[in-house]
């Protein structure tokens, strides 16, 4: 694939920013590392390194979807603001807890869990997460391989290298959340 298909529908290169998506939440692109690109309305990464999404979860239970546009070296999950995002693959520190592409979830350089089905090309990973757990979900299904003990103020995060293209999607699901769980909100929609 050619590196203009991590492009198409960047309507970001003039700088503009529509103002309905002003309190969307989206991939900060203050927020990545120096070999990032992020382009189809803040929501495709692509490149070598990772991005924290522009909103902390604050709410008590969230959940955001990423599709696997390319396959490639990836990684899905959270991660506080103090993570490395130029190191790559995360999961590597204790500010990190993410499921990679080989289908290992790993936190602090441990591989803490493996799932039974690596994702691939054209699947959907969700994240759930409720400030005890944060749960994986492959195409809706439940990958049972919770992760605890995350501590701090945390973002979603993703990473690519190898080219991977990644595409987040923080509203309109294209799976169901789990009950009770709903879309990342800005501190300030929830009061």
């Amino acid at each position: 694939m050619s590196c203009f298909s991590c492009l198409w529908g960047n309507d970001y290169a003039s700088g503009a920013v529509k103002l309905s998506e002003l309190d969307q939440v989206v991939l900060n692109t203050d927020r990545t590392g120096a070999g990032c690109v992020i382009v189809k309305n803040r929501r495709r990464l692509c490149g070598t390194g990772a991005a924290l999404a522009n909103a902390p979860i604050v709410q008590d239970k969230s959940y955001f979807e990423v599709k696997i546009q390319t396959g490639g070296v990836w990684g899905i999950g959270l991660a506080t603001h103090n993570t490395q995002l130029d190191d790559v693959p995360l999961g590597m520190d204790k500010h990190s807890w993410v499921l990679r592409s080989d289908g290992t979830i790993f936190h602090n350089g441990e591989n803490i869990s493996t799932v039974k089905e690596s994702p691939v090309e054209g699947d959907i990973i969700s994240c759930s997460y409720d400030h005890i757990e944060l749960n994986f979900f492959l195409n809706g299904k439940s990958l049972h391989c919770p992760v605890t003990g995350i501590k701090g103020t945390i973002y979603p995060v993703l990473y690519v290298d190898d080219g991977a293209i990644l595409d987040s999607t923080f509203r309109d699901f294209t799976y169901p959340p789990p009950d009770g769980f709903d879309r990342i909100m800005f501190e300030k929609n929830i009061l």
